[in-house]
């Protein structure tokens, strides 16, 4: 009885607790009208998407990796990079 107990109270903690999820990384290719001026501003946009932990601009040129969550949607981080723009200039992220 006492073992069975025990098993129990092992599966109820195993179940209740979630597994976490993998980081995944995005490479993104950069673009768009002086966008290469305007990095932190695409830096702050990515950094605002729930989930993203790291970024990386130095490895890939004219590319941001961006590390998350599984959660985060890479087409979120298109967005968000889409998003960037003022008068007489914009940027553009995609895939690669």
């Amino acid at each position: 009885m006492k073992s069975s107990r025990i098993v129990m109270m092992l599966l109820v903690a195993t179940t209740a607790i979630p597994a976490l999820a993998a980081d995944q990384k995005v490479t993104l290719a950069l673009g768009g009208k002086m966008c290469d001026l305007y990095r932190p501003s695409v830096e702050a946009a990515l950094k605002k998407v729930p989930g993203v932990t790291a970024l990386d601009f130095k490895s890939v040129k004219d590319s941001v990796i961006v590390t998350a969550d599984a959660s985060v949607k890479p087409g979120k981080l298109e967005d968000a990079v889409n998003g960037v723009k003022g008068e007489g200039w914009y940027c553009e992220g995609k895939i690669k």
